[in-house]
């Protein structure tokens, strides 16, 4: 039988396992110890973020975010439809109202669609960059600035992209970051906020220590530390920073192997996409993506759902992503949604990913190609 091709398979640093035996041989496995500043450096050095915070997830950066906008339940915070939950619950968990606004046709946030949400109630613009592909910055800027908003950029898949020469997670108010297993640098769980103003670093320090200035006591500013303001647990471990240092040291490495996937099915699929009216991943010339997913958009549900279940029948996993918010059961419950996401519904129901992590094989990729483009629609 023939091997089965994932759809995704989280890479392996060499550093790794050497890096974990470091922390454990040593006194500290908890958070903030050498391997999280190294983290962080290289991070900061990747963004171009004069701030970066890790933290245990992009979910918990997202929700370091809304605390620190002070966000409650007399604001509104307009949200993708198309998104992963944690953009939106994040938002929710401090009472907030998420407004959903559609999508544009590569899946990111619609300028119009945020302009028609905007009321005397809103306070902030959540955006990802699917696929890390940057979002619509520069409407969404002039929007932002225009009404007094923040900008939260929810960059689970954007690590080194950039819009227009500015590294993506960097542009916005704040910026939050994934390393689940499924994203390009991983250590497992956990993620980091990206943050330019010095008042909400100082701020954000403390919310992630538990309300507690104890990062400043570390460092010798004070002479012991106390609960300061609200907060939570939001520090990750010495041993995923450890991973995620390792991880961050093949950053170049990653993205290569992760281009190699991606480029090889931009190059062999169009021939096929034109016979079959379907459409394929782009990225405009002033974006720089990751490489972080290669999806294509059948004409309807139907031949999405056959053509999954065809690469199934070849060994292929090749999922579909976000079921629409709007429409979900939280959503309906903790939102509102002012015009229809028409947009939103049709991408979701037509979008298909496919088999893409840094050690793909060549023979693998063909045997993606190969599975495809003997699909007709």
């Amino acid at each position: 039988m023939t091997d089965r091709i994932i759809f995704s398979r989280p890479f392996r640093a060499a550093h790794e396992l050497a890096n974990l035996e470091t922390v454990l041989s040593s006194d500290q496995s908890h958070g903030d110890g050498p391997f999280t500043a190294a983290a962080t450096a290289k991070l900061k050095g990747i963004t171009g973020a004069p701030h970066a915070l890790l933290t245990t997830s992009c979910t918990h950066a997202l929700e370091l975010a809304a605390l620190l906008l002070d966000l409650g339940p007399d604001d509104e915070v307009i949200v993708p439809s198309f998104a992963f939950t944690s953009t939106a619950t994040a938002m929710a968990l401090r009472g907030a109202v998420c407004v959903f606004a559609d999508i544009d046709e590569r899946g990111n946030l619609d300028p119009d669609s945020v302009a028609a949400a905007i009321t005397e109630r809103t306070k902030a613009i959540t955006l990802i960059h699917y696929g890390g592909v940057a979002a619509e910055m520069d409407r969404l800027l002039e929007l932002a600035g225009a009404h007094g908003l923040a900008i939260i950029e929810d960059n689970a898949h954007g690590l080194g992209g950039s819009w227009r020469g500015r590294p993506l997670g960097s542009i916005g108010t704040a910026g939050a970051l994934s390393f689940h297993d499924t994203k390009n640098v991983h250590c497992g769980e956990g993620g980091a906020i990206l943050l330019s103003d010095e008042i909400l670093m100082a701020r954000a320090e403390i919310i992630r220590e538990k309300g507690t200035d104890r990062a400043r006591f570390l460092r010798g500013a004070v002479d012991k530390y106390s609960w300061q303001d609200i907060g939570s647990s939001y520090l990750p471990s010495e041993l995923n920073a450890a991973v995620l240092d390792a991880q961050l040291s093949e950053f170049d490495t990653i993205q290569a192997g992760r281009f190699r996937v991606w480029n090889a099915y931009a190059a062999g699929l169009p021939g096929w996409a034109a016979r079959n009216d379907v459409r394929l991943m782009e990225v405009p010339a002033d974006r720089e993506h990751t490489a972080h997913l290669y999806y294509l958009r059948t004409p309807t549900e139907t031949a999405r759902d056959a053509l999954i279940d065809h690469l199934r029948a070849q060994g292929i996993s090749a999922p579909f992503h976000y079921v629409p918010l709007d429409s979900s059961p939280a959503g309906l419950k903790l939102g509102r949604t002012p015009h229809p996401c028409a947009k939103t519904a049709e991408f979701s129901s037509t979008l298909i990913r496919l088999p893409l992590w840094p050690d793909l094989s060549d023979a693998q990729i063909a045997r993606v190609l190969e599975a495809v483009t003997a699909f007709t629609i």
